[in-house]
């Protein structure tokens, strides 16, 4: 199918999903829960809505939930609160959020975004989720260890880095990073983070311990803090190695991953499948990104001093000037 075609089908489909909601009067009522205010993957979810031909306050209410910054039980707290509410399904950003939300045992659907949900159990297949929550899931172990050869490739061996991880991580993510580290020669310096109130004393820390390059961990709560994290990089002096292209874009040195923006556009395609009837989420497999960029600011590397390396400069998917 062209373009062209391809554009045809989408007005048609939209204009019937629009005259079916207005037809049917019904008003769906979907919860969001995260960690923390994140306006990039919530407006993302709102756009693939919107192709769908939904209209927020005609057809469709989105209720957000947010633990504010807090750690684990303020999040448990607010997945609680929004598993009190009458709605036709939920939306989670994040692996602590999905979490906190399977705690609950509801009966609500759930469409989530998250790390591994296999080892988070959450579901116990891809293919045939089972149960009440289905979603996409951005698997980070094989990410993490691909952004730190990256690193190999701009900084020496011997270069401390910082890894900045919640308390979650310990359990199971963070031993396949040290030794991955610990191959590639680079000492390997823990920064917890608890909260977003704790992101600044962490910086501190590994400027106090000489740390040569920071990557924070893949994770809603940093999502989140992107702008203060990339502040505070900056202010400290800090290079970095994000997640996605939105660090890179806000001003971070460099960003490897899926583009967590089209994930969460996806999510609106799952959401509108269960609001239809057409699928319940036990039967819609759970999705894994298959495309992951490299992206490089450069501007941010001339400020810090940096010369990135020609051969790093070629491999990547965007350049940022």
């Amino acid at each position: 199918m062209d373009r062209r075609a391809f554009l045809g089908a989408l007005s048609v489909l939209v204009a019937v999903r629009t005259a079916e909601a207005q037809q049917s009067g019904r008003v769906y009522r979907i919860g969001w829960l995260a960690p923390s205010a994140n306006n990039d993957n919530l407006d993302a979810f709102r756009s693939g809505l919107r192709t769908l031909g939904y209209v927020e306050g005609t057809s469709v209410v989105i209720e957000p939930q947010y633990a504010e910054g807090g750690g684990e039980q303020q999040l448990v707290g607010a997945a609680a609160q929004l598993g009190r509410r009458r709605l036709d399904v939920i939306v989670t950003d994040g692996s602590a959020a999905t979490a906190a939300l399977k705690r609950q045992a509801i009966s609500t659907p759930v469409v989530f975004v998250s790390g591994d949900p296999i080892a988070l159990g959450l579901v116990t297949n891809l293919s045939r989720p089972g149960g009440t929550m289905t979603g996409f899931a951005i698997i980070a172990t094989e990410l993490n260890v691909k952004r730190l050869e990256l690193l190999s490739g701009m900084f020496p061996r011997n270069s401390r880095l910082g890894l900045l991880h919640e308390p979650r991580h310990r359990h199971s993510m963070i031993a396949p990073i040290e030794a991955a580290a610990r191959s590639l020669g680079f000492p390997l310096i823990r920064l917890e983070v608890r909260a977003a109130a704790e992101i600044e004393r962490v910086f501190a820390t590994a400027v106090r311990e000489h740390v040569t390059v920071v990557m924070p961990m893949a994770s809603a709560l940093f999502h989140a803090e992107k702008q203060h994290l990339v502040s505070l990089a900056a202010k400290y002096r800090l290079p970095a190695m994000y997640e996605s292209r939105a660090f890179a874009e806000a001003g971070g040195l460099m960003s490897y991953g899926a583009d967590v923006a089209a994930i969460f556009r996806r999510a609106a395609t799952y959401v509108d499948r269960i609001l239809r009837g057409e699928a319940k989420p036990a039967d819609l497999p759970v999705e894994q990104p298959t495309k992951f960029d490299l992206v490089i600011n450069v501007k941010t590397a001339k400020a810090l001093g940096l010369s990135i390396p020609p051969s790093l400069l070629q491999r990547a998917d965007h350049v940022i000037e």
